[in-house]
């Protein structure tokens, strides 16, 4: 059974710590700025500092990002590749309520939640967070730290670029280019090319920043 610590204590690592108890891991604990006391049975181990000890006492441990994204900002990227330089591994880890089909290639650190599909073709980067019930078509490309939240569909051959967020419930065309930086606001449709990173909402939706 891995070992593996879960980096944040919020409502997202709370979701994460249920599927990696579901995926047979054995969770040491997560890490946080302050002491949140247990999340599902998994304990506050303390803050970051913490990892440098964990990783020595437990060289074959892997870790996970338990921290959400609700912007188009780099930070998950950068704190997966800190980590990662002390000796962390990152896996790929997948709920065994989710549907990975074959011919995809999920990237270090990207996490698939409860009732996502993900279909022939698809390609994503690190630390992608496809979240609830979100669905990912054929031949998709996600760049690094991409999130595709709870209920988004994206339509086949669609590309979505680094640090980009598809917000709650919105939709993309298929064969649409997003690029990176780009948060897509909860119910929106994109049925065009976006090649300015800012903020896009509505049916269609335009850029309000």
């Amino acid at each position: 059974m891995d070992e593996i610590v879960v980096i944040g204590g919020g409502g997202h690592a709370k979701v994460l710590i249920g599927v990696l108890k579901k995926s047979g891991y054995h969770i040491l604990g997560y890490t946080d700025v302050r002491d949140r006391s247990a999340i599902l049975g998994s304990p506050f181990l303390g803050d970051d500092g913490i990892l440098t000890g964990i990783i020595r006492e437990h060289p074959r441990c892997r870790a996970a990002i338990g921290i959400g994204k609700v912007d188009a900002s780099h930070g998950r990227i950068d704190l997966l590749n800190e980590i990662s330089a002390l000796g962390f591994i990152f896996p790929v880890i997948v709920s065994p309520h989710a549907v990975v089909n074959e011919d995809v290639l999920l990237e270090d650190g990207t996490v698939v939640f409860d009732g996502v599909v993900v279909n022939p073709g698809t390609v994503t980067g690190k630390a992608c967070i496809l979240n609830t019930g979100s669905t990912i078509d054929h031949d998709c490309r996600l760049g690094d730290n991409v999130h595709i939240a709870p209920g988004a569909v994206i339509s086949g051959g669609v590309t979505v670029g680094n640090n980009s967020l598809v917000g709650t419930g919105a939709r993309v065309r298929q064969s649409v280019s997003i690029c990176q930086g780009c948060l897509i606001g909860a119910g929106a449709t994109v049925v065009k090319d976006i090649s300015i990173p800012g903020t896009y909402v509505g049916t269609p939706a335009r850029k309000i920043r």
